[in-house]
């Protein structure tokens, strides 16, 4: 799975700071039918874990009335220069995860 991260590259430390993530994936339903009429089964990410340098800071549990390409946006505190490391599943135990690095100056 594609996944595309939007977030400041550099931030003051104590600066709130904006994250987006859209991720490529279907979320299929399970209530759609292909084109000989079976039901296509159910696949959808369950839930997004976001760490910042090791700890949790964002984490979102998703069902089957999420959109496909999942758009998530949250908003956290630049406290130290690192990593945020996004991590998710679907239900077919499909992984997927990114990473994107901040540098806090000042």
């Amino acid at each position: 799975m594609v996944a595309l991260v939007q977030m400041p590259r550099q931030a003051k430390r104590g600066e709130v700071i904006e994250v987006r993530i859209v991720i490529q994936h279907p979320m299929e339903t399970g209530f759609r039918f292909d084109l000989l009429g079976r039901a296509i089964p159910k696949n959808v990410i369950n839930n997004l874990s976001v760490r910042y340098n090791g700890s949790e800071v964002f984490l979102a549990e998703m069902g089957s009335g999420i959109a496909a390409n999942p758009y998530l946006q949250f908003f956290t505190v630049a406290e130290a220069s690192g990593d945020f490391v996004f991590e998710w599943i679907d239900d077919a135990g499909q992984r997927g995860a990114e990473r994107a690095a901040i540098t806090i100056t000042g």
